[in-house]
């Protein structure tokens, strides 16, 4: 289990947002018919579970504010900008292919994925670069 408060925090957090999330895309899927219009209701029930992905943020960002070790937060911030330039190099490149070729369409969804994968790289190149791959809260 988490060893300090704050990756208790977190990990409350993220586990009470996860619930969250998977109840929510289970009930749109359940509430929203495929191939529906963009009707005010579909789009607000559509957009629930964004409201966890933000608390899914929000998470990451308060455990790196509360954190009171310099050094793990300075860890935490390095897999966090590994991930965003991660993201933000895949998602423009496949842009551009997507905007000069015939390349598949990917939907904006996996973005967010994509990122927290790039967390996992984070921590490898933290691993690789300065020997320690930072604290699994």
């Amino acid at each position: 289990m988490a060893k300090n408060p704050a990756q208790r925090r977190y990990m409350r957090r993220m586990i009470l947002l996860s619930v969250a999330y998977i109840a929510a895309v289970m009930l749109a899927s359940w509430l929203i018919p495929d191939d529906a219009a963009a009707t005010l209701l579909t789009v607000t029930i559509a957009l629930v579970p964004a409201l966890a992905t933000s608390g899914f943020i929000w998470a990451m960002a308060s455990y790196v504010a509360e954190l009171k070790d310099e050094y793990v937060r300075m860890l935490e911030i390095r897999k966090m900008l590994v991930a965003t330039g991660l993201t933000l190099a895949l998602t423009s490149g496949w842009g551009i292919l997507e905007l000069f070729t015939n390349v598949p369409r990917v939907q904006l969804f996996y973005v967010f994925p994509v990122w927290c994968m790039g967390l996992a790289v984070g921590s490898l190149v933290n691993k690789v670069t300065i020997g320690d791959g930072g604290p699994c809260p």
